[in-house]
C-alpha cells in the first residue's frame, strides 16, 4: 500500500473516531443536562407543594387553637377558616404541578397527604359548625380525633418528603 494512501486512510479513521467520540460525549452531556433540569423541575414542584402545605397547616393549627378555647371567638374561627380555604386552594395548585412533574409513585404519596388532610378538615368543619351552634357534647371527642388525624397528616407529609427526596436524588 502506498504511504500516502495509508496516511489518508489513517487520517480518515482518526477523524471518524474523533467525530464519533465527540458525538457520544455531546450526547452524554446533553443527557446529563436534561437529567439535571428534570431534577430541578421536580425539586421546585416538591418544594412549592411542601411550602403550600406548611402555610395551610399553620392556618389549620390556628383554627384548632381557637376551637380549644372553652368559648371560641367565632369571628377568629371564621377568619381562620377563610384563610385556611384560600391556602388549601394554593396546596391544590401546587399539587397539580407535582402530579405533572413527578413520577406516579410520588403522586400516589401526595394523594395520601390529600386524604389525610381531608380527614382532618372534616373533623375541623364539624367542630366549627358545633362552635357556631353552641354545641359542646362531642367537643372533647372531636379534639382527640383531630389530634390523631393531625398526627397522621404529619406522618404522611413526612412520607412525601422522603419520596420527594428519593425522586429528586434517585432520578425516575
Amino acid at each position: 500500500m502506498d504511504a500516502g494512501l495509508a496516511a489518508v486512510l489513517g487520517a480518515a479513521v482518526g477523524s471518524l473516531a474523533t467525530l464519533g467520540a465527540a458525538f457520544v460525549s455531546g450526547r452524554s452531556q446533553a443527557q446529563a443536562q436534561h437529567r439535571q433540569w428534570r431534577r430541578q423541575q421536580r425539586r421546585d414542584a416538591c418544594a412549592g407543594y411542601l411550602s403550600a402545605l406548611h402555610d395551610r397547616d399553620i392556618a389549620m393549627d390556628d383554627i384548632l387553637a381557637a376551637l380549644h378555647a372553652d368559648e371560641p371567638t367565632l369571628s377568629e374561627v371564621d377568619d381562620g377558616v377563610r384563610r385556611f380555604v384560600d391556602l388549601a386552594r394554593e396546596v391544590h395548585r401546587a399539587l397539580e404541578v407535582v402530579i405533572l412533574e413527578g413520577p406516579v409513585p410520588l403522586a400516589a404519596v401526595a394523594d395520601r397527604v390529600t386524604r389525610a388532610s381531608r380527614e382532618l378538615a372534616e373533623v375541623m368543619r364539624r367542630m366549627v359548625d358545633d362552635a357556631h351552634a353552641g354545641e359542646t357534647a362531642r367537643r372533647a371527642e372531636d379534639l382527640a380525633v383531630a389530634a390523631q388525624r393531625e398526627h397522621l397528616l404529619y406522618q404522611t407529609v413526612q412520607d412525601f418528603r422522603r419520596a420527594a427526596r428519593d425522586t429528586i436524588n434517585g432520578g425516575d
